[in-house]
């Protein structure tokens, strides 16, 4: 029989007062029992807590602080009463003070830049790495919100790094317009038939609730169909489809996107990873009819929505493939001169930043959720003697761990 993983001594559910060090990727910071790595959820830089071991492995541990012995000048009561240890997962810093979160992500995004994407301290001062809050405050933003049904019907939210369902009565980072919806906890409302129900309260005033059952997803209240305001248009889209979750998210990408790149009357560009096109149609407005702009799109309903929505600008050519499909079997061949590369949070990867730099495009904006998978490509086109110019990160994502990031990458 193979023996349980053990670190340092430490068992799960073992209790251990520790001194909290500096923040780390996950939502989490770092400490050291007798040397071991312990990553440390519901804490601060500097704190002095009591920690509850929740997972042992043989490199490290994981842990929530279930007591604060000695606070950090950061530390708030978190507004919501399931952002706690062993509750909600959803939400890893409502215990940070709102502008300390963005100082956390800062922090984050530099590290991450410098242990995977090959800058030193003074390369991220040179770009002015920072995080910058959207308007709006840190609660009452998620304008998506997607949430577990556990065996009593009862809809809630997943403990973090588990299928266990917390049912909640409200969830204070979802839009007000959500907030209001009787789909959580209360005794008219139950969901025997549904594994998730999803709610969405777009930014052109709709507001619809779907429930899926094995795979299939069924209509409850609203229409099939959102709208949606961004980069100065209108977009229709089936109420599941991506869209950002931050009413001023699409908006923020696309002026960031625009400023970096500037593209200009006639150029070609490349919507990478495009979805419904959202940046497709804010190239298309610069390059103007003189110029061509191509999206790439995998997923279907991604691709049916850029057809639809974009059908007014005829210099936009829309092509349904993965993007290293199309840039390896040549489905879209330069020159070019600017592309957005949107990719999923694993990154676009090594294969599709050579196939990408081998076109030749003078910028490429990089719009990514994760900092280690953009750190990580960063590195490729590093060794393929490209730099980034520029980088803007953004709050998207109050109250949680995530980040998002627009860089610009020139060739040297």
């Amino acid at each position: 029989m193979e023996e349980p993983d053990t670190a340092g001594g430490l068992t799960e559910a073992e209790q251990v007062e520790l001194t909290v060090a500096a923040v780390a990727p996950g939502g989490h910071c770092v400490a050291r029992v007798d040397g071991q790595v312990v990553f440390v959820r519901h804490a601060l830089p500097g704190e002095r807590v009591l920690a509850e071991v929740t997972e042992v492995h043989r490199a490290f541990v994981r842990a929530d602080a279930v007591r604060v012995l000695e606070a950090a000048p950061d530390r708030v009561e978190p507004p919501c009463p399931y952002a706690r240890p062993g509750r909600c997962g959803g939400c890893d810093l409502q215990h940070v003070a709102p502008e300390a979160q963005l100082r956390w992500k800062t922090s984050v995004v530099r590290e991450q830049l410098i242990r995977l994407g090959g800058l030193d301290e003074a390369g991220c001062d040179a770009l002015d790495v920072r995080v910058e809050a959207l308007p709006g405050g840190p609660l009452g933003w998620r304008s998506r919100v997607r949430y577990a049904v556990d065996a009593a019907g009862r809809a809630g939210l997943l403990k973090h790094r588990s299928h266990e369902v917390v049912p909640v009565d409200r969830c204070l980072i979802a839009h007000p317009a959500i907030q209001e919806l009787p789909v959580l906890t209360s005794h008219s409302t139950s969901w025997p038939d549904a594994d998730a129900v999803e709610a969405v309260a777009s930014t052109g005033g709709d507001v619809t609730v779907t429930a899926s059952t094995a795979g299939r997803t069924r209509l409850v209240s609203g229409p099939e169909r959102v709208q949606e305001r961004a980069g100065g248009r209108e977009w229709i889209l089936p109420a599941g489809s991506f869209w950002q979750v931050h009413p001023a998210a699409a908006d923020t990408l696309v002026d960031a996107v625009l400023e970096l790149t500037a593209p200009q009357p006639g150029e070609r560009a490349w919507d990478l990873y495009g979805g419904a096109g959202l940046f497709a149609a804010a190239l298309a407005d610069r390059v103007g009819e003189t110029g061509r702009v191509t999206l790439v799109e995998a997923a279907g309903d991604g691709v049916a929505a850029a057809r639809e929505n974009l059908r007014d600008l005829a210099q936009v050519e829309v092509v349904a493939a993965r993007v290293e499909t199309a840039l390896n079997r040549r489905r879209i061949t330069g020159p070019v001169d600017v592309v957005v590369l949107d990719p999923p949070r694993s990154g676009a990867g090594a294969r599709v930043v050579r196939d990408l730099v081998a076109t030749g495009p003078r910028a490429v904006a990089y719009v990514a959720c994760d900092p280690a998978a953009f750190a990580r490509d960063l590195r490729v086109f590093t060794d393929l003697g490209w730099r980034l110019a520029a980088l803007r990160g953004y709050d998207l994502f109050p109250m949680t761990q995530h980040v998002e990031l627009v860089g610009l990458l020139l060739p040297s």
